[in-house]
């Protein structure tokens, strides 16, 4: 439904099919259609889960079959649509803030692209891949694709960015985890602006209002042990020291005591750091990864500390299979 809204919006979108799928034989229909690689998404799916790329048509039953008992698990919805698989992207998304009274303005863009099985590790913004014209268009047509949809709130418009072509994703209709890089470039509260905005007042900035100031780079400490194919770490905190200093933040409930239950998402932490260009936010980052102890349990604070050292990630030259790439080179991160 929101790919077809898009589509009415002139918002670009991934190559699809968004209609009613009732047999694995008409799914790979459309898939030869479309033409491999695809990828087999939950209609109601969100956060990576009910997702399979499908390579060639000998894998396609199979991962059809599992996307849809991961979509019934996780969201009691087994529908699924298929979209053509970009193989190179960048992950690319827009802050939005929508009030009642049509006003919708962005708050410049999120880089998403270090990730593992569509989970987001490293985010920042700005994005350094993106020209002033093209962030511009990418941040009109976020704008577009909110008001089509009527919004009305805070969310997050998720882009595919293949070289110099985009296309929409989905929309994440709450605030999300990497929010505090934008509040952190932008100065603009977006908790606070959400509660206003559900208060029934109006917008209290216009789009010429927002200024990204300098550049943040979030990174989601979590129990779990990158080197045992981030296996969860379950278990209680013996020890905790989280850093600070200025332009470091850290958003967490965790205490020295904490027991970690495996019954939750494994993150302990978002440690959010702010600098004048993206050379200090890195160096601000792996000094303030190296000031953290989490003692009971193990952490990916190592691993974290290993992307930040690494050439291509402080290159800017990198798209959406890094983390797939950097974990070949897994002695880097021991």
């Amino acid at each position: 439904k929101a790919r077809e809204v898009m589509k009415k919006a002139n918002v670009p979108v991934v190559p699809g099919y968004e209609g009613e799928i009732t047999s694995v034989s008409q799914a790979l229909e459309i898939a030869k259609e479309i033409g491999f690689p695809v990828m087999i998404k939950a209609a109601a799916g969100g956060g990576g889960k009910g997702i399979r790329i499908v390579n060639e048509e000998g894998e396609f039953e199979h991962n059809y079959n599992a996307a849809k008992l991961e979509s019934k698990a996780c969201f009691s919805d087994d529908r699924i649509y298929i979209e053509k698989f970009i193989q190179k992207p960048r992950h690319i998304e827009f802050q939005i803030l929508a009030d009642k009274f049509g006003n919708v303005i962005h708050l410049g863009e999120r880089d998403c692209s270090i990730q593992r099985n569509h989970q987001k590790m490293i985010e920042e913004s700005p994005s350094v891949i993106l020209s002033d014209e093209l962030r511009k268009k990418m941040g009109d047509t976020a704008v577009r694709a909110a008001k089509a949809a009527k919004y009305e709130n805070a969310g997050t418009i998720e882009f595919l960015l293949d070289k110099d072509k985009f296309y929409f994703m989905e929309m994440n209709t709450r605030i999300q985890v990497e929010h505090p890089v934008t509040e952190t470039v932008t100065g603009i509260d977006l908790i606070k602006e959400q509660i206003k905005i559900a208060d029934g007042q109006p917008l209290s900035y216009k789009q010429k209002d927002i200024k990204i100031n300098g550049h943040a780079i979030e990174c989601r400490i979590n129990a779990e042990n990158p080197l045992l194919n981030f296996r969860p770490s379950p278990g209680v905190i013996t020890d905790l020291y989280l850093p600070g200093g200025n332009g470091v933040r850290i958003d967490s409930a965790v205490y020295n005591g904490y027991e970690v239950t495996p019954y939750y998402d494994s993150m302990l932490a978002k440690l959010i750091v702010h600098g004048e260009n993206r050379e200090e936010a890195i160096k601000k980052m792996i000094s303030a990864l190296g000031e953290v102890i989490v003692e009971g349990i193990d952490t990916n604070v190592d691993y974290l500390y290993g992307i930040l050292n690494d050439s291509v990630f402080q290159s800017g030259h990198f798209d959406v299979n890094f983390i797939e790439n950097f974990n070949k080179n897994i002695e880097n991160i021991a």
